[in-house]
């Protein structure tokens, strides 16, 4: 007898999110450190978003929550970039 164990989570959503909320947390460090940091960490992150999205949809949409808050955490950063965030605050 065997047993099918299905995962669960999306752990390259996971990756995705946890990198997102770190570039979100870096990005308002003055003198464009915040801009390297924090917009390179969301690059990463929308990277393995668009990965975790697509192994995500390919299993019946199980473990994309983490993806849609890393999109938001993304987006914030990138309006916070865009408004001056990380090189005159």
């Amino acid at each position: 007898m065997s047993y099918s164990v299905e995962r669960r989570s999306n752990p390259t959503a996971w990756a995705a999110f946890w990198i997102a909320l770190a570039g979100l947390v870096l990005m308002p460090i003055p003198l464009f450190i915040g801009l390297i940091l924090g917009g390179g960490l969301s690059v990463v992150a929308a990277i393995l978003g668009v990965i975790a999205l697509l192994k995500g949809l390919a299993r019946s949409g199980k473990g994309i929550a983490p993806v849609v808050f890393a999109a938001i955490f993304i987006a914030l950063t990138w309006g916070g970039i865009s408004i001056g965030g990380g090189t005159i605050w």
